[in-house]
């Protein structure tokens, strides 16, 4: 049988404050703003917000680089904001997961710069240096924001180890009194009543100690092998299961890059004693070309199905699935999944959304993922505020790899400020997300969605998603039926059942245009449609972009 948890039962939402609502005025989204929207997210129906970093960080990456643990970056407002914003979402039967962030610091953090004064610091041991190699890095390893991985310190003549920006070093997680620290911040925080943490790149905590050269991929070597899912990953985190997680009722969900479903059973099974589920990348790492992530290849549903199917199969009774199509690390899941278009814009994005709410796993929905919004699809390079972007875009041009022209159009297809323009709330100037300049530019498309134009339209994306948040509150076969795959060779059907006992639900959906024959419904007797994204379903067709989800007993 099951075991059953709150979790396992949620659905999440997720909140860039950076982009989610300005109070004050200033053209950034700030804490205040999220308390002010906390009613909005209550009758969506979500159960849990996950805010993105909101940190004291010299904002390098967007927050990702902390300077302090326990304080609020000026933008976002102050803790007592923080702890109002908490009670407030409690009062409101809403849970808070903050954004653990302890693979790297910033370079501002004290324990950094202490680390940084002298070789002899008490605090060296806290980060990753080591000596060149005939003149060079340590090995070949690059960062994820292009370049080397390793930044030289003219003042000691030893290099630190950074897999994203120079300015996120590394900490040294072999290094007891590094764990101790991270365990004693965790703790004040959870001491302070949130509800759970998603945990930053935490597959990456481990590197292997020899530091060996990597594959080379392009002009530098791959790190992946050497520092994703690494020898002493899970002895780290089962040790902070039993300081910090296990002593508190909390919600879990580890990012782990590279990580297989064989790796995740050890992350995230039911007696692992370590996480409650992981985030895994290898469906929206589908798609990739000569440049990596940068391309407009659209991901066959063939390559889409097969992966998705692995993890829900693999999975299946032995650890727990988290179910998303974007965050703010991805473009838009209606752009890059569904279709845009006017036309079928609303269509595509239910579909989307029925797709991944009825597989087993919890739901996790990315701020305006609910309205459908779209890419932002900039023209200029000066739009971008994303480091990786801005980084690709240079290195890419200057190595003569793509014309500017080129990059341009796969930024618009894959980068991750697609995902970080302003929540578009309403028709007032800039989508009613601030009264001054937004930090970056607000999608043109708010004029026709928006959340108010949305709330007002009972047949909308929105109002879509939250018959799918009630169906899941109201059927537990939603939440703990077995997963079956079906039509598994079928090339524009995702289709499959779920099973609970005597009951069936049947899921297919058409990820195309055009109309595409299908049987599934045909047999089914006195069945009950719980969802249909175009009217009452006629047995025999999916129309262009259809979801139908059927219950019935066997």
């Amino acid at each position: 049988m099951e075991k059953k948890a709150w979790w396992k039962e949620s659905v999440v939402y997720q909140i860039y404050p950076r982009s989610f609502a300005d109070s004050n005025g200033d053209g950034i989204g700030d804490l205040n703003g999220i308390t002010e929207h906390l009613d909005y997210l209550r009758d969506l129906g979500v159960d849990v917000l996950w805010l993105s970093p909101v940190y004291q960080s010299p904002n390098d990456d967007n927050g990702y680089d902390i300077s302090d643990y326990k304080a609020i970056m000026a933008d976002f407002g102050t803790m007592e904001d923080f702890d109002r914003l908490l009670a407030e979402a409690h009062k409101r039967g809403l849970k808070i997961v903050m954004d653990l962030v302890v693979n790297h610091t910033s370079d501002e953090h004290p324990w950094f710069v202490e680390s940084r004064r002298s070789a002899d610091s008490p605090y060296r041991d806290y980060y990753i240096w080591r000596e060149g190699k005939k003149g060079g890095p340590p090995n070949n390893w690059g960062s994820f924001f292009s370049g080397p991985a390793w930044e030289y310190d003219e003042a000691s003549g030893m290099y630190y180890l950074h897999l994203f920006s120079k300015k996120q070093p590394d900490l040294n997680w072999d290094n007891p009194k590094v764990r101790n620290e991270v365990y004693d911040m965790m703790t004040w925080w959870c001491d302070k009543g949130i509800d759970g943490f998603r945990m930053d790149v935490i597959s990456m905590i481990s590197k292997d100690p020899a530091l060996p050269d990597g594959p080379v991929d392009g002009l530098y070597g791959d790190t992946g092998p050497s520092c994703c899912n690494g020898p002493h990953v899970h002895e780290y985190l089962q040790e902070m299961n039993r300081r910090v997680l296990s002593r508190y009722d909390l919600m879990t969900v580890g990012e782990t890059g590279g990580a297989t479903v064989e790796d995740a059973r050890r992350y995230a099974g039911e007696d692992a004693g370590e996480l409650n589920m992981v985030f895994h990348f290898e469906h929206v790492g589908l798609g990739g070309g000569e440049l990596g992530k940068w391309t407009d290849r659209r991901i066959p549903l063939r390559e889409l199905r097969a992966v998705l199917n692995r993890w829900q199969t693999g999975l299946e009774g032995t650890a727990w699935n988290s179910l998303y199509w974007d965050n703010h690390d991805q473009p838009r899941a209606v752009s890059r999944f569904g279709d845009d278009s006017p036309l079928w814009r609303e269509r595509s994005a239910k579909m989307l959304a029925t797709c991944l709410h009825m597989m087993k796993g919890t739901p996790y929905i990315y701020q305006g993922e609910e309205l459908g919004m779209t890419n932002a699809y900039f023209h200029s390079i000066g739009d971008y505020r994303d480091i990786e972007s801005i980084n690709a875009f240079h290195e890419l041009t200057e190595q003569g790899l793509a014309t500017e022209e080129e990059i341009l159009h796969y930024l618009r297809a894959m980068s991750r400020d697609n995902a970080r323009t302003p929540m578009q709330w309403n028709r007032t100037p800039n989508a009613g997300f601030t009264t001054s300049t937004p930090w970056i530019a607000v999608n043109p498309n708010y004029l026709t969605i928006n959340a108010a134009d949305e709330e007002a339209d009972p047949e909308s994306v929105l109002h879509y998603y939250k018959k799918l948040i009630r169906l899941r509150k109201q059927y537990p076969i939603i939440v703990y039926g077995k997963f079956l795959p079906l039509l598994e060779d079928d090339d524009a059907i995702y289709a499959y059942e779920r099973r609970l006992d005597a009951q069936r639900l049947t899921v297919a959906c058409n990820f195309t245009r055009d109309p595409q024959p299908c049987a599934l419904f045909g047999s089914i007797k006195g069945g009950q449609e719980l969802i249909s994204n175009c009217g009452s379903h006629k047995p025999g067709m999916l129309q262009p972009y259809e979801a139908v989800a059927m219950l019935h007993e066997s």
